[in-house]
């Protein structure tokens, strides 16, 4: 897991809707970046749309929010669609950065070892540094915990 107090990694990605955003285009802005191993399965829907449900607060304090999982922008607009999600989810089909922000990691499920997304949350401040990490967090928390620490 990156450090508290580093400068988060830059990085280009696609939106659901193919809209390219970079992580320096919102410098001046606190940012939220949640990543999550799939669309549309059960625990990933849930904090999907838990972030929508809340995204009225997250904007009341101008806070961007941004998913990231390795889906593609295809899978991402279904899913987008499907739950009327409220923010970009960003396709890391190569897993860069993923993998810049230590979130691809070797799992182990029903006794089979394999790499993949662990479910990360970071908070980046309005200088590019991070102010929170948190690793495996869980799809029914992760929002109000965000939403804690961003409340002070």
């Amino acid at each position: 897991m990156l450090q508290i107090n580093t400068i988060a990694p830059d990085f280009e990605l696609y939106d659901q809707n193919g809209q390219l955003h970079k992580l320096s285009d919102y410098r001046g802005h606190k940012v939220v970046i949640f990543f999550y191993p799939k669309d549309s399965t059960p625990g990933c829907t849930r904090q999907a749309c838990a972030y929508t449900a809340n995204i009225d607060r997250f904007k009341a304090i101008d806070v961007i929010v941004l998913g990231i999982s390795r889906d593609t922008v295809k899978t991402h607009l279904n899913f987008a669609t499907k739950n009327d999600l409220k923010y970009p989810i960003l396709a890391d089909t190569e897993i860069k950065v993923i993998n810049n922000y230590e979130a691809w990691q070797k799992k182990t499920m029903y006794g089979k070892t394999a790499y993949g997304t662990t479910r990360t949350t970071y908070i980046i401040d309005e200088e590019g540094k991070i102010i929170y990490a948190k690793e495996k967090v869980s799809p029914d928390n992760d929002v109000l915990e965000v939403l804690e620490f961003l409340n002070g």
